[in-house]
């Protein structure tokens, strides 16, 4: 008897007949467009995909993906995507956040489950801004950023969610820009291809309440001078004529100038492969110092750690293989119980 061989999928296949309501000119289209583009090359049946999401403009993004999905509560996705993934370890799940969502009021689920190590692909749409609510200052402003709800200047310290990430020990941790498409579309390759939890955030513009957020990363004219691009195996070179380095001195890092004794081989080779989180965090901390450019690409990639799902489905296993299968009715009426009259 013939097999039927389907026809592999395409972009369009991950397309919905709903109306993208995104804001004209928003970065959220970009990063739509690059996922739509890599799933299809997955070679995973489009009905094994689940797209998650809380509140906010990037949690629109399940109605625009032609997959199974939920849209969820505020900060929840975490959650909910960790029980998806508990009861279906063979579901590619992957989450769509925000900065606020993820950072605020599910900073807590965020950081619990990239510490457990759940087989979920993050995807963190980092503005700088709640847009949905219309721009009130979020837990990546920067420090006295005016905003609706800041009109003086905000004077909280923001949260680097790449550090957070890897503070949490997640296995996966990398970042990427909304109109960078190839470089995006290769950090999402190698996020999908990481077994444990994958963490990107994605640099993206909110054009109406924070319009130039990342400007010095993004204008063609600036990001030579204020990006280094990760790339494992490879010297820390950036500049405009790739004259500058990073390079590695005891515990720290420092940026030098090429030339005058100074070669590629004096430079930070990049390991993203590093078995101690202390490296990538090292390097997530560049773009908070004058003078260093902002890390962009894959931080971290462990994958020398199991995931959530695996050690819970081995002691479920276990556990029935010693005592048998549990009895609900049973359970019900063991233990302290009362009858209401």
């Amino acid at each position: 008897m013939a097999t039927m061989t389907l026809p592999p999928l395409t972009k369009k296949d991950f397309q919905t007949d709903q109306e993208v309501r995104w804001c004209p000119g928003c970065g959220d289209y970009a990063i739509l467009s690059a996922v739509q583009m890599v799933f299809p090359e997955l070679g995973i049946p489009r009905e094994k995909f689940v797209v998650i999401s809380g509140i906010g403009c990037s949690s629109r993004f399940p109605y625009y993906m032609n997959t199974f999905g939920f849209h969820t509560i505020h900060g929840r996705a975490p959650a909910v995507a960790t029980g998806v993934k508990l009861m279906n370890p063979d579901l590619e799940v992957w989450v769509a956040t925000g900065d606020g969502d993820a950072l605020s009021i599910g900073g807590n689920h965020t950081i619990h489950m990239l510490r457990r190590n759940v087989g979920l692909k993050v995807l963190l749409f980092n503005n700088r801004i709640y847009g949905l609510t219309k721009g009130q200052f979020s837990p990546t402003s920067e420090f006295g950023k005016k905003s609706k709800s800041t009109p003086f200047g905000s004077n909280d310290r923001p949260f680097n969610p790449i550090s957070l990430a890897i503070g949490s020990e997640a296995t996966f941790v990398a970042r990427s820009v909304d109109v960078f498409q190839q470089h995006l579309k290769d950090t999402l390759r190698s996020a999908a291809a990481h077994r444990g939890s994958a963490f990107v955030e994605i640099l993206q513009n909110c054009n109406i309440f924070n319009d130039g957020a990342w400007t010095d990363v993004t204008e063609k004219e600036a990001r030579s001078e204020n990006v280094v691009m990760l790339e494992h195996g490879k010297p820390l070179i950036f500049g405009k004529n790739r004259d500058k380095g990073i390079r590695l001195i005891g515990f720290d890092l420092e940026v030098v100038q090429l030339g005058n004794g100074i070669t590629e081989k004096d430079l930070l080779i990049h390991d993203e492969h590093h078995p101690r989180p202390s490296y990538a965090f090292l390097l997530s901390h560049m773009e908070l110092r004058p003078g260093f450019p902002t890390p962009i690409g894959v931080l971290r990639s462990w994958d020398n750690v199991p995931r959530y799902e695996d050690v819970s489905a081995r002691q479920i296993e276990a556990v029935i293989a010693k005592r048998g299968k549990g009895d609900i009715a049973k359970l019900l009426r063991t233990g302290d119980t009362w009858t209401v009259q």
